[in-house]
């Protein structure tokens, strides 16, 4: 089936019918391709800094007069958007290639485990010896270090989600890509990407706010003994913290407000409206998300010509994939070579996992003894008691709202910008405040961590709530309607079981999230005041402080532990849960 243009005649030529396109570019083509060029010009002229020569014998100093702020900005959310790209990528490749072999599924998820429970400052400390030897005498160095730790702030949760909605995908869409012969590049473009695309986005908003929490360790970046201070809105707010300067701290509160808020206004809330064709129903929903920006898009001409441009790519892409086979075509191996082929890989990677493991204690052993994984098993058990009572909680307040922001459009479009606002503003921005808090009613850090952590792992709760709620198709809400189905009788039938395969991919990021969170949450400085809580956190943000690479590598590992043990014993069974018995 082929279309013509209106206005342009049969037989006109190509030529022809782009002149004729380009005549009927209006005033809002002008708009956008002027804010286009604004925006290559900004990331430009932001990006040059990042390339200067720095010297590794003395320590930078934090600017903090207030008109360097918007320059700290700029180049804080170009670090955040390069580790969503960067996100994005590992979430297509780890989770495709997770959710499609078997054998790597068996040593992917469980690392992935692992790595969500490494905390972020674990990753900082070999990134940042690594980069700066990759790129030595340039700043290029330490800001890959930084968007490399705000990347392991943001891939995890989206990969899980990602891996979820692969795994579970409708049992018709399985159906129709295997009936019409697709091509596994064409199953993954038209079928399982547009499938999990509601909840790539919300996850991907989510992973967004993760990144700020972390903005502050990130941009302050250590080498040896001398501290580095990368020009941002987090090493801003991190040295007036330090020196005790409230309204410096209110200024990059303020700032941080205007980040968040216009980044949802720009760029998530029109994503999320246009993620919403994606929806799996049979009836149109009487209200749909709504975004001025999206809107205005949609009133120009150059989506349209762009796409005329690089559709002749995407079919040379698709012909191109057409070697990785069909999808009407599954593998079939012969029962006694695949057994082979699990043992001999069931021996590579046991043997490999056997040798780190050997080496890491052979290192420990030399240096402390192993009895110094004593001490982290014990303070790790406060930690857990801290992370169970969170989840608990932010399961019970969070899900319900979640379900009602979700299940309205209207009620959507309003929440969003608040949501996302309290999502993603840096939970450690209010911990002078919090200290204050804490002096003032006699609180100990022992049960206050606990709040300090929930801000910056219970929006993993609510995000994944929202992102069900709204995946549920309206069909189905209509037949509960017309049926009379309400109250606790509809969750039952309907909201839990729609809503569990989400929650579950917030439940292990936002447990997850809390162990990493209670390295900042354990220990609060303010100027010279000081409160620390017993706990595995305070423990590893104590062996950072003081550069013990033994005791730093002992508390991670037994995070690593707990996450990894919780992860087996409760969430990856409610996952199996989800894809058998409550995958729509």
């Amino acid at each position: 089936m082929s279309f013509r243009s209106r206005g342009s005649a049969p037989g006109s030529s190509p030529s022809a019918r782009s002149t004729g396109r380009l005549a009927r570019l209006t005033w809002v083509d002008g708009v956008v391709a002027a804010a286009v060029l604004v925006l290559l010009y900004l990331a430009l002229r932001v990006g040059q800094d990042t390339t200067v020569s720095f010297s590794t014998s003395r320590s930078a100093q934090v600017d903090t007069s207030v008109s360097r702020l918007p320059y700290d900005a700029a180049r804080s959310l170009l670090r955040m958007f390069a580790a969503l790209a960067l996100s994005t990528v590992f979430t297509f490749v780890y989770a495709y290639a997770a959710a499609r072999s078997r054998r790597l599924e068996r040593v992917l998820i469980p690392a992935l485990d692992i790595l969500q429970s490494v905390p972020v400052l674990a990753f900082l400390t070999v990134a940042v010896t690594g980069f700066v030897a990759l790129f030595p005498g340039s700043m290029l160095g330490l800001e890959c270090a930084a968007i490399f730790a705000i990347f392991t702030s943001q891939a995890w949760n989206m990969t899980f989600g990602f891996y979820h909605s692969l795994t579970s995908l409708p049992r018709e869409l399985d159906e129709l890509s295997r009936s019409f012969g697709f091509t596994r590049w064409m199953r993954f473009w038209k079928v399982e990407l547009p499938s999990g695309a509601i909840g790539l986005v919300w996850n991907g908003m989510m992973s967004f706010g993760g990144g700020w929490f972390f903005l502050v360790a990130s941009e302050a970046v250590t080498l040896g003994h001398t501290d580095y201070a990368l020009p941002g809105v987090g090493s801003y707010a991190g040295a007036a913290i330090a020196d005790g300067d409230l309204g410096k701290v209110g200024w990059a509160i303020l700032t941080m407000v205007v980040l968040v808020t216009g980044v949802n206004f720009v760029f998530w809330r029109p994503l999320t409206a246009w993620a919403e064709r994606f929806k799996n129903e049979q009836s149109e929903a009487g209200e749909v998300q709504r975004s001025l920006v999206l809107d205005f898009l949609r009133r120009s001409h150059w989506p349209g010509l762009l796409g005329r441009v690089l559709r002749p790519a995407g079919h040379a892409l698709s012909r191109a994939a057409r070697v990785l086979g069909r999808d009407d075509r599954p593998l079939t191996v012969h029962p006694a070579r695949q057994r082979t082929g699990d043992l001999v890989f069931a021996v590579v990677a046991g043997g490999a996992l056997l040798w780190g493991l050997t080496d890491l204690g052979r290192y420990l052993h030399d240096r402390t003894g192993l009895g110094v994984f004593g001490e982290p098993l014990l303070l790790g058990l406060a930690t857990l008691a801290r992370v169970v009572v969170l989840v608990v909680l932010a399961t019970l307040v969070w899900v319900p709202v979640g379900v009602w922001i979700g299940s309205s459009p209207r009620l959507t479009r309003i929440a969003q910008p608040v949501v996302q606002v309290l999502a993603s503003f840096p939970a450690n921005f209010l911990f002078p405040l919090a200290v204050w808090c804490f002096l003032r009613t006699g609180l100990t850090l022992d049960i206050g961590g606990m709040f300090l952590m929930a801000l910056g792992a219970q929006w993993y709760i609510l995000f994944n709530a929202i992102a069900g709620a709204m995946a549920i198709p309206t069909d189905l809400r209509e037949a509960m309607d017309d049926l009379g189905v309400t109250g606790w009788r509809r969750w039952r039938r309907l909201i839990i079981p729609g809503v569990f395969p989400s929650y579950v991919t917030g439940g292990i990021t936002a447990s997850g999230g809390a162990w990493n969170a209670s390295i900042v949450a354990e220990v609060v400085t303010f100027g010279t005041t000081t409160l620390t809580a017993t706990g595995l956190g305070a423990y590893i943000a104590q062996a950072t402080a003081d550069a013990d690479h033994p005791r730093l590598l002992a508390g991670v590992a037994v995070m690593s532990l707990y996450v990894v043990a919780l992860n087996r014993l409760l969430w990856r069974r409610l996952h199996r849960l989800a894809e058998t018995r409550y995958s729509l």
